[in-house]
C-alpha cells in the first residue's frame, strides 16, 4: 500500500512538473510580462530563450532555404550570395554593433526600473541606425560591380549578377533597423516579440524567393535579383510591423510621445558603448572577407562550397544565439538590479546547455556531412568543398557553444572592449595568418581555411572563459 501511495504521487509530481512546462511555454510564446530580476534563474531563463531559440529557428531556416532556391541558379549565382555577404558583413557589424548596446542599455534601464528612460535609449538607437544605413546605401549600389572585383569575383559575377548586390546595399536600412528594434525588445524582456518579428520577415521571404526568382505564376522572373528582392520586402514589412509595436505604446518599451530627435548626451553614450561592438564584429566578420578572398583563389566552386557549408552550419549556430542572446538580456538586467552573481549563474548555466545542444548536432555534420549539402547542390566539386567546410567546421561546435555565450555576455554586461580584444587576437593573430599559410603555402588549399576556424574559435573559446571568470564585466556601467 506505501509503495502504492508513493506510484501515486511520484506520478502526481511528473504530471504537475509537465503541466508546468507546458504553461511556462505558453507564456513565452504568447509574451511575458514577468520581472527576470526576481522570479527563479531556471524559469527566466526559460521565458527568455525559448522564443530568442525559436526567432533563430526562423532565421536558420531562411539561411538554408535561400541558399537552396539560389543554387538552382548555378555555382556563380552562389558564389555571388558569399561574396555579396561578405562585403555586406560591414552592414551587419555596425548593426550588430548598434544592437549589441541597445540592448546593454535597454536591459540595464528595465533592471533599474526606469521603462521611460530605456525608451528614449531605443529612440536615438533607431535615429542613429536611420542615418549611418543612408551612408552605406549610396555607394554600395552605385560601385557593386567594383565591390566584386575587389574581392576576386569572376568577370560573368560581376557582369551577370552584380544586380543582387546593389539591391542588397540598397535595402541595408531594413536590415539595420530589423536589428536595432529587436535589440530594443530582447532588451526589454519582449522575446516573443521579437521571435514574431523575425517569423514573419523570413516567412515572407521563403515565400517570395521561388516566386520572384523563377517567375512563377504572375510574378516576373528576375533570378538572383528576385532573392535580393524577396529578402527586402519580407524584412521591410517586419520593421513596419516592429515599429507599429514600439509606438503603440503597449509594451514594456514604449516609443509614443517620444520627440523624434537626436539627443547628444544620449546618442554619444550609446555611441561610445556601439563602438566597441562595431569593432569586435568588424575584427570578426572582416575575417570572413579574407577567408573568401583566399578562397577565390581556388575558383568559384570552392567558394559556392564554402557559402553553401557556412549556411548550414548558421542553421545549426543561430538557436545557440538565441540562448546566447537570453544570457545577455539576463546579465543587463541582473546587473541593473544589482545582482551580479544570479547574473553570473545564468552564463554558465546557459553555456551548459548550449555545449551540449551543439556538441550533439555536431556528430550529425561530421558523420553525415554529405547529405547536408547533396540537399543544395550536385555539382561535384562544390559539394566536396562544401563536404569538407562542415565536416571539418563542425569539429569545433562544443567550444562554439561554450565562447558565444561568454562573449555576448560581456556584451550584455555592456563590456565591449573585452570581445574586442578577444576578437582582435584569436580572428586577425590567429586565423586569418593561420588561414593563408595553411591554404596557400603549405598547399592545403580551401581546407587549410576550414581548419583554421576551428583553432580560431577554441581560441576564442578559452580566452573568453578565462576573462569571464575574472569578473571584471560586473563591474561596468552603462
Amino acid at each position: 500500500m506505501a509503495k502504492q501511495n508513493i506510484s501515486i504521487l511520484s506520478e502526481n509530481k511528473k504530471e504537475r512538473t509537465l503541466s508546468s512546462i507546458w504553461k511556462d511555454f505558453k507564456e513565452a510564446l504568447g509574451g511575458s510580462s514577468q520581472d527576470y530580476t526576481k522570479i527563479p534563474l531556471g524559469k527566466a531563463v526559460f521565458l527568455l530563450a525559448v522564443p530568442m531559440v525559436l526567432e533563430m529557428i526562423m532565421e536558420s531556416v531562411f539561411a538554408v532555404v535561400d541558399i537552396f532556391f539560389v543554387g538552382k541558379l548555378g555555382a556563380d549565382a552562389v558564389a555571388t550570395v558569399g561574396i555579396t555577404e561578405s562585403v555586406l558583413t560591414v552592414v551587419y557589424a555596425i548593426a550588430f554593433g548598434l544592437s549589441m548596446a541597445t540592448t546593454a542599455l535597454v536591459s540595464r534601464r528595465i533592471g533599474e526600473k526606469k521603462a521611460k528612460d530605456a525608451g528614449k535609449e531605443g529612440m536615438q538607437a533607431i535615429l542613429a541606425g536611420v542615418f549611418v544605413a543612408l551612408l552605406i546605401a549610396l555607394p554600395g549600389v552605385f560601385f557593386a560591380k567594383d565591390l566584386l572585383q575587389l574581392m576576386g569575383a569572376s568577370p560573368v559575377i560581376t557582369e551577370e549578377f552584380s544586380s543582387y548586390t546593389s539591391i542588397m546595399f540598397g535595402g541595408n536600412l531594413v536590415i539595420m533597423l530589423l536589428f536595432i528594434n529587436n535589440a530594443i525588445f530582447r532588451g526589454a524582456g519582449d522575446a516573443a516579440i521579437a521571435m514574431r518579428v523575425l517569423w514573419i520577415a523570413n516567412g515572407l521571404n521563403i515565400v517570395l524567393d521561388p516566386l520572384l526568382i523563377f517567375g512563377i505564376g504572375p510574378f516576373p522572373e528576375m533570378g538572383i535579383a528576385g532573392a535580393a528582392v524577396a529578402t527586402n520586402i519580407g524584412r521591410g514589412v517586419a520593421v513596419i510591423y516592429q515599429l507599429y509595436i514600439l509606438f503603440n505604446g503597449k509594451g514594456r518599451v514604449n516609443l509614443k510621445g517620444l520627440p523624434i530627435r537626436i539627443d547628444w548626451k544620449r546618442i554619444t553614450h550609446l555611441m561610445n558603448i556601439s563602438k566597441g561592438g562595431i569593432a569586435q564584429s568588424l575584427i570578426a566578420t572582416s575575417s570572413w572577407i579574407f577567408m573568401v578572398k583566399i578562397i577565390s583563389n581556388f575558383g568559384s566552386e570552392a567558394v559556392a562550397g564554402y557559402t553553401i557549408g557556412i549556411r548550414i552550419i548558421i542553421f545549426a549556430l543561430l538557436p545557440s544565439w538565441g540562448l546566447s542572446n537570453a544570457a545577455a538580456t539576463l546579465v543587463g538586467q541582473n546587473l541593473g538590479a544589482r545582482e551580479p552573481k544570479r547574473a553570473e549563474k545564468a552564463v554558465w548555466g546557459v553555456a551548459r546547455i548550449n555545449m551540449i545542444f551543439l556538441g550533439g548536432l555536431s556528430v550529425l555534420f561530421i558523420i553525415f556531412p554529405g547529405w547536408f549539402v547533396g540537399f543544395f547542390i550536385d555539382d561535384p566539386v562544390v559539394y566536396k568543398a562544401g563536404v569538407d567546410c562542415l565536416r571539418i567546421v563542425s569539429y569545433g561546435f562544443a567550444f562554439y557553444g561554450i565562447g558565444m555565450v561568454m562573449i555576448q555576455a560581456f556584451n550584455g554586461a555592456g563590456d565591449t572592449r573585452t570581445p574586442t580584444r578577444i576578437n582582435i587576437f584569436t580572428f586577425w593573430m590567429i586565423e586569418i595568418p593561420l588561414a593563408y599559410a595553411l591554404a596557400m603555402i603549405i598547399g592545403m588549399q580551401e581546407t587549410g581555411v576550414f581548419y583554421a576556424i576551428i583553432i580560431a574559435e577554441a581560441c576564442m573559446t578559452l580566452l573568453a572563459a578565462y576573462l569571464f571568470k575574472k569578473g571584471r564585466w560586473k563591474k561596468e556601467a552603462v
